[in-house]
């Protein structure tokens, strides 16, 4: 059965515990390979598909990311609807850690990554309109589930999507909150716009991991990171269960 709903799973959530796998389906594009297997299984009673965003064993930092192909692969299955998961940084006060967020809005810093799949043998210059970066429809589900469950989550910011590897100074944070960001990550795009050039309906759910470089003294460690998101992933799988049976396989 062709899955209508795919999770991208981020840092922190390489694998889904709460999916009932049926299959691994290893997959060619024309833009390579993708970051691994797409997982088939079943989760709250429906079909969906399953992709670690940074490979099974999180080795792909967010700029060596073959996004094309993660996004190709999912479209050439059949997928509707994806739901992006990602650890994130917190610059708005209330965006502390183990919050979930819902983006409405993302501002872009990355550079050099392959951003489109409109560049090569088109019939003419090809634009998309991305004056609403996320499904909107998506995102009500999932502030709708959220609600449900009482997860208090931050149903509307603004992403900037910092280059990385390496965590921003705190003076590009300050220059993001001027522009209005309220969550950092790495791997918001060319993600989103690849979704919207394959007519993905596709919502970003954010976890934060961390305040943001010079939110908070001291330095920002891994360790920290990484205890901050196992009680934040544990409300995403939940958050999960909810959302995917309000998902219909038409858009």
């Amino acid at each position: 059965m062709t899955p209508s709903v795919a999770i991208i799973g981020g840092t922190g959530l390489t694998a889904l515990d709460t999916l009932k796998i049926t299959r691994r389906e290893t997959l060619s594009t024309p833009y390579g390979e993708p970051s691994g297997p797409v997982i088939h299984g079943e989760l709250g009673g429906r079909v969906v598909a399953f992709l670690a965003r940074h490979g099974p064993r999180h080795a792909l930092p967010p700029h060596r990311i073959n996004y094309r192909a993660n996004l190709w692969a999912l479209h050439r299955i059949g997928v509707k609807w994806v739901i992006a998961v990602a650890a994130v940084g917190g610059i708005r006060d209330d965006m502390t850690p183990g919050v979930l967020a819902f983006p409405d809005q993302l501002v872009d810093y990355t550079w050099g990554r392959c951003c489109t799949f409109f560049e090569d043998h088109l019939a003419q210059v090809t634009h998309i309109d991305f004056t609403e970066p996320y499904c909107g429809e998506l995102r009500e589900r999932l502030i709708q589930a959220a609600r449900a469950l009482n997860l208090g989550a931050r149903e509307s910011c603004a992403y900037a999507a910092a280059q990385g590897p390496r965590l921003e100074t705190a003076a590009e944070i300050r220059r993001m909150e001027r522009d209005g960001c309220d969550i950092v990550g790495m791997t918001g795009m060319p993600e989103a716009a690849l979704a919207r050039e394959l007519g993905l309906c596709y919502a970003a759910c954010a976890v934060v991991a961390n305040r943001a470089a010079g939110k908070v003294p001291g330095v920002i460690t891994m360790a920290e990171i990484e205890r901050n998101l196992v009680a934040g992933m544990d409300q995403v799988r939940s958050l999960l269960t909810q959302v995917i049976p309000m998902l219909d396989g038409e858009r």
